[in-house]
């Protein structure tokens, strides 16, 4: 009985979802410029919902059951973290600003795509040699910081830099893809929170190749510019008026060396889905995800977040009249650099998750707290 379970779960990522996974996650979609992953996030929910539809700057929802007056909604954000070109030295050189907050620190010396008119432009982070560095034993070693980093991209005078298509406000995405590593975890850029928009796009293929009925209209999100202060979902929730909202995003894995699990908590990578505690998090409905997960057995993970979640979820939660929220998040290793890294089992889990809460709730589900 035991390994027939353990198969089933193998098998919950099939070889097509495997594959949009990949090129989902290998494509690039910066902050303010997501469109291209959206184009192909929307195509492969398309079959699984009856409707969809974007908004004015390209947060994608898919729709079950549009009629229905009592709306769900599942959601994650599709953008990632880049880099702005602000500045072209007379030498050719590239000079940038932060496109959400990506971490300057590990940029010297990765490979990056500038995305200009012309189309992508091969770059890198150039930083002085080691032996320029330390030549000097009374010089201190130059730190990275984003007012001395630069790119470049083989130019050498600021007409070619043009010429390549590149211009003010061109924006650069690490290259780094998707890779497998041993003991099931994959790695990438752009996890956080690419893996979202996957998870509830597999929920939503789930409903349908079950044949599931819903009592009410399911809206599966992926909502644009998280990265720079939770302005997708902001806007989508004023649209779309949710009465209940389930929200999925990344969380640190705390097992790592330098992070304080006495500030950051205890949460790690394969073992399940992480579920927050905090005000904007609705504790009725927190209450039910536990509630199902420990039915289903399904392994999760308590944190807490203080006065935000630094999530989407604040921005459902606090929309129009208020709307109970919960989140689901996954645990990942490295967030914000090219090799984000979580674990098989915890995305079948968290999908699992979000599938076996939406069977669970109707619109009689009592979330009120008096």
């Amino acid at each position: 009985m035991a390994k027939n379970k353990q198969k089933k779960q193998e098998e919950l990522l099939t070889k097509k979802s495997m594959e949009f996974l990949k090129a989902y996650i290998n494509n690039p979609s910066p902050v303010g410029f997501e469109s291209s992953g959206q184009k192909m996030w929307l195509e492969y929910i398309k079959p699984f919902t009856d409707t969809q539809f974007t908004d004015p700057y390209g947060t994608a929802v898919g729709v079950i059951n549009p009629e229905a007056p009592f709306k769900v909604v599942i959601e994650a954000h599709a953008d990632e973290i880049s880099w702005f070109v602000n500045y072209v030295s007379p030498e050719g050189l590239l000079y940038l600003k932060r496109n959400g907050g990506v971490d300057h620190q590990i940029a010297p010396g990765q490979r990056v795509f500038v995305h200009g008119k012309k189309g992508p432009v091969k770059a890198v982070f150039g930083w002085p040699a080691i032996h320029t560095r330390i030549g000097n034993p009374d010089t201190k070693e130059p730190q990275p910081r984003v007012d001395n980093l630069f790119l470049d991209c083989g130019a050498r005078t600021k007409k070619e830099v043009e010429d390549l298509g590149i211009h003010i406000g061109a924006v650069a995405t690490y290259q780094d893809g998707f890779d497998e590593l041993a003991n099931n975890y994959f790695i990438g850029r752009a996890m956080d929170n690419r893996i979202g928009g996957f998870m509830i796009a597999e929920v939503a293929r789930m409903l349908k190749e079950n044949k599931d009925k819903l009592p009410y209209g399911l809206y599966v999100v992926n909502a644009v510019q998280e990265e720079i202060g939770l302005r997708g979902a902001e806007m989508i929730a004023r649209r779309i008026k949710p009465n209940i909202a389930i929200i999925t995003d990344v969380t640190h894995d705390t097992s790592t060396p330098m992070v304080n699990k006495i500030i950051e908590g205890d949460v790690a990578c394969g073992k399940g889905p992480s579920l927050a505690y905090g005000p904007a998090v609705h504790n009725k409905l927190l209450d039910l995800v536990q509630d199902v997960a420990g039915k289903k057995d399904i392994p999760v993970q308590l944190r807490t977040v203080s006065r935000s979640t630094g999530t989407d979820t604040d921005s459902f939660a606090y929309a129009n009249d208020g709307c109970p929220s919960v989140l689901i998040s996954i645990p990942l290793r490295y967030m914000h650099t090219t090799v984000e890294m979580l674990h098989k089992s915890d995305i079948e889990q968290t999908i699992r998750l979000m599938y076996e809460t939406l069977l669970t709730l109707t619109p009689k589900t009592n979330l009120s707290y008096l």
